[in-house]
């Protein structure tokens, strides 16, 4: 497998980067997860867009073009010769000079572009859905990186680990105000008296829930089948009471939610005279993967097969 880095396709095996890179010294970077369906990448601009914007509100870069960009998302591809693909651009602040104070850096920023198969999540997945957990910190909306999709997933890394050792597909971050947030690679949505619900993206106002690609195409589409759509703060009973929930990512693309692990009392007591507290199954809705969901997530894989042929 091939990989474009900094404007040339070379072997995934002998790729390098500078030891000094500000991506693997201090993190500084973002990246971007594309979807390739027909042997064309879906809705690639506008991950671009999307990442272009953050490099200069973050001050890592004023110097990316998103057209060449987006040419080399799809060449990369199309050089692999692979029909479907999960694809990844990455881009870092190079040989970044953290001490400068005049605005985004003028060096130029390594660019890396890799494509390899989907990963095939099991039928079963879709069809009954996942558990999820609450991840155990807050997400702030307080930090310069807040809603931008940066090389630091560290946090969102080991929330996974945790929602993993409890038999959980996702962990579902709250604010510091203990609302929905999204989670750790998805965004979320309820369904409520057949309103579609979403928290609140960066884009729309101030805060650290990414504006998806996904979540974007998935509000679309339920405005052209007149489902009325929310955005709108998400309480924790929200979304314990909700009708149908689902995460949306570009891997995912639509992924049923069908049962939160929710602290509770077991009923015993410990040895030490304390109530023992641990976590419970609770259910999603009353019928499993709701009609909503259902048709959503048919319409979004017609939308992309429609848009990648």
């Amino acid at each position: 497998m091939d990989v474009w880095l900094n404007g040339q396709f070379v072997a995934a095996d002998s790729a390098t980067i500078p030891v000094f890179d500000a991506g693997f010294q201090h993190g500084v970077g973002l990246f971007e997860t594309m979807h390739a369906e027909n042997g064309r990448v879906f809705r690639a601009r506008e991950h671009v867009e999307r990442l272009a914007e953050s490099a200069r509100m973050l001050r890592m870069s004023e110097r990316l073009h998103v057209d060449p960009l987006v040419e080399a998302v799809q060449r990369t591809v199309e050089h692999n010769s692979l029909d479907r693909a999960r694809v990844r651009l990455t881009v870092t602040g190079g040989d970044l000079n953290m001490l400068q104070s005049t605005g985004a850096s003028p060096q130029d920023p390594t660019i890396l572009v890799t494509c390899q198969p989907p990963t095939e999540y099991p039928d079963e997945f879709f069809a009954k859905g996942i558990g999820v957990v609450f991840a155990g910190g807050r997400l702030s909306p307080w930090t310069p990186e807040a809603g931008h999709k940066t090389l630091n997933y560290w946090p969102n890394i080991l929330a996974l680990q945790e929602a993993a050792a409890q038999r959980a597909g996702e962990a579902v971050w709250l604010t510091p105000e203990a609302h929905v947030a999204c989670g750790c690679v998805s965004n979320v949505f309820i369904v409520h008296e057949g309103t579609l619900v979403t928290p609140v993206a960066r884009d729309e106002e101030p805060g650290a829930v990414m504006p998806g690609i996904t979540r974007a195409a998935v509000i679309e589409l339920a405005e052209s089948m007149n489902i009325p759509v929310e955005r709108r703060t998400v309480s924790v009973d929200d979304f314990l009471g909700a009708d149908e929930a689902f995460l949306t990512n570009s891997s995912w693309q639509i992924l049923p939610v069908t049962s939160v692990l929710v602290r509770t009392g077991t009923g015993e007591t410990g040895e030490d005279g304390e109530p023992v507290v641990g976590l419970q199954p609770h259910a999603i809705g009353e019928q499993g993967v709701g009609d909503v969901t259902s048709d959503l997530r048919t319409a979004l894989l017609a939308c992309i097969d429609r848009e990648t042929s």
